[in-house]
Parts: structure tokens; sequence; C-alpha cells
């Protein structure tokens, strides 16, 4: 009987799919910033991210967008504002559940649903209005992807910046937020 009930929990235990969450750290000038990535919800849009990180696609790029008390964006440009290559769109996850809310990374795009390529934000506070809601391009909303779990004190410094207009670009911050590198860690 003992085996009989081994067994069985045994097969419970692998007929559950079992979805490890990926971690990375994002080295910033200002300090580091570890996330972990839900895979599990967001299969395409983190493995479209980590695809990035592994080719080291973020190496040197900056935050080059900060809006006090909303997000930090970044992934794509150098601190000239030279835009690196990017990879085909992805088709936008926000229909995962997951939410805008505060230290939440998520995917950033232009007008179009489905044009995320590298770059991403991380909210500085809850911003349901950014949620899925419809399937219009409006009210779809920007997929999520992960959360911080260590280094929110760090996006909090990047996000009190002091930021100007350069080169077109709108809430550049003026002293230049380095994205040194993003690299896979074992959980922490």
């Amino acid at each position: 009987m003992k085996k009989l009930v081994l067994f069985l929990l045994l097969g419970l235990l692998l007929a559950v799919p079992a979805f490890a969450y990926q971690y990375v750290v994002i080295e910033t000038s200002y300090g580091d910033i570890t996330v972990e990535l839900d895979e599990e919800k967001a299969p395409e849009t983190v493995a479209n991210f980590l695809t990035y990180v592994d080719t080291m696609h973020y190496a040197d790029t900056i935050f080059h967008r900060v809006i006090k008390d909303f997000m930090i964006q970044g992934g794509n440009f150098s601190a000239e504002m030279t835009p690196k290559k990017t990879r085909q769109p992805i088709k936008n996850e926000a229909t995962n559940g997951l939410r805008n809310l505060r230290g939440t990374i998520a995917m950033a795009r232009t007008g179009v649903v489905d044009s995320a390529t590298s770059q991403f934000f991380i909210n500085l506070k809850d911003n349901d209005f950014l949620d899925h809601k419809n399937t219009t391009a409006k009210g779809f909303g920007y997929a999520v992807f992960g959360k911080v779990v260590k280094g929110m004190d760090v996006v909090d410094k990047i996000g009190v910046s002091q930021t100007h207009t350069f080169k077109r670009f709108r809430d550049v911050p003026v002293e230049t937020v380095v994205i040194r590198n993003i690299k896979r860690v074992n959980q922490e």
C-alpha cells in the first residue's frame, strides 16, 4: 500500500509542469537590479528577452527614458541615442494576467500591439492603465514578463533622475544611466 501511495505521489509530481523562474541581473552605473522572469506566463517574451541577454545586446545601452512616478525605460540606445539593430517584433503577451505593478518589468512598444523588440521598462508605481483591457491598440496593454526581486532602491534612484530633451528625445536623464550588461544568474 505504501508503495502504491508513493508511486501515485511521484506520478502527480511528474505530471505537473515545472516552470523554473529565470533570473537576470541588470548591471547599471547606479547599481545592480535582479529580476525574476516569468517564463510560464510570458514564454515568448522571456525567450526574446533572454536572446538579447545572451547576445549581449544590452551591453552599454542606457535607460534613455525616465518619468518620475511612472517608469524607467531602456534596452536599445547608446549614450549618444544611437539605436542598436533589433530582431523582429514579438507577439504581445499582455493577456497573460500579469499586471503592471510597482517593480514589474514589461516590454515597451509603439502604438502597434505586436511591435515590442528589445526595449523594456520597470514600473515605479502601480500603472493599471497599462494592463490589458481589450483588443484595441490602446486597450491591449503592455506585456509584463517579470519583477524586480532585488535592487528596487536602484530603480527608485534612477526614477528620480533629472531629465531633459536630447536629440529629439524627451525624458532623457541628464546624468547618463548606463546598462553595463544584463546577464543570467542562478536563483538568488
